[in-house]
């Protein structure tokens, strides 16, 4: 059953891009060199994830991510599942990542790592469509099929992310986002 029309506009849309409620979650953190940002228009309208993904540091892994800040939590429980506004790309594959927790810290400051739920996908058109099914959890990139059911009612982290896919791809990177929304079904939309 397709999904409907977004019903709640978590960036973008309705709501203005706001550069300082993102940050950088890149490779950096295990000695790798690929760098990301999040810039939004002047108007605020959109904004463009991009930078570098480089896979020599890491023997052809690597990442570039941005995450939202903490602290923040969202309840998407009535919801179906995410939508992404995009415009101009440079047809990579890219990956949209929740959490339900905020990862612990360890001595030295970095974080704990923890399930993400991911999604992957290659921007075909203006919108990109996954129901919450689609989010597979994942855990330092690698399947984690045991893993506790996702707390919809409790997220507590959006990133979107460039991935190497084990040397797949690399290079510089740029996708724009017009919006990152929840949607419901459309047999949901008016209860």
């Amino acid at each position: 059953m397709p999904l409907g029309e977004p019903n709640f506009y978590l960036f973008g849309g309705l709501k203005p891009w706001i550069e300082q409620a993102w940050i950088a979650s890149d490779d950096r953190v295990r000695g790798g060199k690929s760098q990301s940002y999040l810039i939004c228009s002047p108007d605020s309208s959109t904004a463009s994830f991009r930078g570098h993904l480089d896979i020599s540091a890491l023997g052809g892994a690597g990442f570039a991510s941005q995450r939202t800040v903490d602290p923040q939590s969202w309840d998407l429980f009535d919801y179906q599942g995410i939508r992404l506004g995009v415009g101009e790309g440079d047809g990579k594959k890219y990956t949209i990542a929740i959490k339900d927790d905020n990862p612990p810290k360890r001595e030295d400051g970095r974080e704990e790592s923890t399930v993400s739920w991911e999604y992957d996908f290659v921007p075909t058109g203006h919108e990109v469509t996954a129901s919450w099914e689609d989010f597979k959890p994942m855990y330092r990139g690698q399947p984690k099929p045991d893993a506790e059911p996702l707390r919809l009612d409790h997220i507590k982290r959006i990133s979107i992310m460039m991935r190497s896919f084990f040397g797949e791809q690399e290079g510089p990177f740029k996708l724009e986002l017009k919006y990152i929304a929840a949607i419901q079904f459309n047999n949901h939309a008016n209860e």
